[in-house]
């Protein structure tokens, strides 16, 4: 078979072995997603708060965005289909960030499967947190040994299930001297073979400085966190996923009042939702597709398992 077309089917193998298995687990119905939102209504990913969405005048002189993700989106769509307890929806979602830069791992299209569960007050803890992580992870280590049994050229990249868990102000601790990327590099090199948790991406750390950048608006900054991993394919550290619980109205407040956004936010509806508890308490995040389809299949550019624009025009797939 033709190795693109070999490559092709290999991803749809993937993405259909891997929705099963993060369905099955997470109790997650499937639902149509959007590729562009209302403008200016709040709901749209803010991502770090500096990035502008592409927007666009349609026919009837309405303005739209192309999203950034779903994050703020699917919790609302949880309260309209009436989403039960310890349930939740997932996506198969589509974006495009203009302000990307583009290098052998980002491309101006974003793919994931972007999910939400509905839960409780009673939730809202790194133990429950941990639960939903470890069962994401069986279903990515799952997947890969479905993939290894199939086609025995492929490397494993994952030795288990087993997450290692760390927060943000302890690598800081650890690497005092070291930038938050060469921190990731480090923990996931000294972890070959797992998968990384690293909590708390957000806020301000003992040094002044946050981790990373998050929006105000949808994870709270305690509970959430990045999976990461050592891909041998490129020898670096390698983000899957970015998730957590979602703000209540006391994580948001505090979180946008930090960042000195709450006068912007204050007159969205959404937000005026959450600080009035309307909107249901959720946790989600989004699951690189390309991400996984390059850690399995041993890629060293995503433009090996993406049709997109990239860094030096690189043939895409």
């Amino acid at each position: 078979m033709n190795k693109k077309l070999l490559t092709n089917t290999q991803i749809f193998e993937i993405k259909n072995y891997f929705s099963d298995k993060l369905c099955q687990k997470l109790n997650l119905s499937f639902v149509q997603a959007p590729l562009f939102l209302p403008a200016n209504n709040g709901v749209n990913d803010w991502l770090n708060g500096v990035e502008p969405p592409i927007i666009f005048k349609a026919k009837n002189n309405s303005s739209y965005e192309i999203i950034h993700s779903l994050a703020k989106w699917k919790r609302i769509k949880i309260g309209e289909y009436q989403i039960p307890l310890h349930n939740g929806i997932v996506t198969n979602m589509i974006a495009i960030r203009q302000t990307e830069d583009l290098d052998s791992i980002h491309s101006y299209l974003v793919d994931q499967w972007d999910w939400e569960m509905h839960i409780e007050k009673e939730d809202r803890n790194v133990k429950y947190l941990k639960n939903i992580v470890n069962k994401i992870a069986k279903s990515i280590y799952e997947t890969q040994e479905f993939l290894c049994k199939k086609y025995s050229n492929l490397k494993r990249n994952i030795d288990s299930a087993n997450v290692t868990y760390i927060t943000t102000q302890e690598l800081e601790d650890k690497y005092p001297d070291k930038t938050p990327k060469e921190r990731e590099y480090l923990i996931c090199n000294e972890n070959k073979g797992r998968l990384i948790f690293l909590m708390q991406i957000g806020g301000k750390l003992k040094s002044g400085i946050s981790h990373d950048g998050r929006s105000t608006d949808y994870d709270d900054w305690t509970l959430n966190g990045d999976i990461l991993v050592y891909n041998k394919a490129i020898k670096s550290s390698f983000e899957l996923s970015s998730m957590g619980i979602r703000v209540d109205a006391n994580s948001l407040k505090s979180q946008l009042h930090e960042k000195g956004m709450y006068e912007k936010a204050a007159k969205f509806s959404y937000h005026q939702n959450i600080l009035s508890t309307k909107l249901p308490l959720t946790i989600g995040g989004g699951i690189g597709q390309s991400r996984l389809f390059m850690l399995l299949l041993n890629k060293k550019e995503i433009a090996e398992v993406q049709v997109s624009d990239f860094e030096d025009k690189k043939e895409s797939l």
